[in-house]
């Protein structure tokens, strides 16, 4: 069986609730998934960094906050150094998620952020694995109405609780937990 982790930090809960639903859909697949949340100090338990390293696929979540992951997603990162320098994250499936207030917010740079310190790490990138609903007739409830083909892109306006998060924004959350656990479960058999 397949075994992915899910690091992410979240500020608010909107992007813990896009890491369950991101969860959810790989775990649809067979695989196991685990949730391991940055907290608010920039920490992950110790536990934490030894599923990382036993995991098949490891999926990165982080709020764009000023144009870029938070400061305590960051933090992870650097006190990944010691994996880094042991290439322990050598070949394992990545992919990335990010969240922010309005449509655009600069959640690309977050993603390419992602994307870079995967390969830093030697890690195989994934994206969404699906096109934009990009349509007249598409709807911010259609799949990818954001149009991420690097990482999953989400929206939460800032007024909004995590319970009126955009249905459409959880659905295509979940397709891309099973986009990834497919890829993973393709490279690793």
């Amino acid at each position: 069986m397949n075994k992915i982790a899910i690091v992410f930090h979240s500020g608010y809960g909107h992007t813990a609730k896009v890491a369950e639903h991101v969860q959810k859909g790989a775990a649809s697949t067979g695989a196991t998934v685990d949730l391991l949340a940055i907290d608010a100090e920039g920490n992950l338990p110790d536990a934490a960094w030894e599923t990382i390293k036993a995991a098949d696929g490891v999926i990165f979540g982080s709020p764009t906050y000023m144009g870029n992951v938070s400061w305590q997603f960051k933090k992870f990162a650097d006190a990944s150094s010691k994996p880094w320098y042991g290439m322990e994250w050598k070949g394992k499936i990545a992919a990335g998620f990010t969240n922010s207030a309005t449509l655009n917010g600069d959640k690309g740079s977050t993603i390419a952020y992602l994307a870079l310190f995967a390969a830093q790490h030697k890690m195989l990138w994934t994206g969404t694995g699906m096109h934009p609903s990009n349509a007249k007739a598409s709807t911010r409830d259609d799949l990818n109405n954001l149009g991420g083909y690097q990482g999953l892109l989400v929206t939460s306006p800032s007024d909004a609780g995590v319970a009126e998060m955009i249905p459409g924004d959880l659905k295509t959350a979940e397709a891309f937990g099973v986009n990834v656990a497919e890829v993973v479960k393709s490279v690793k058999g």
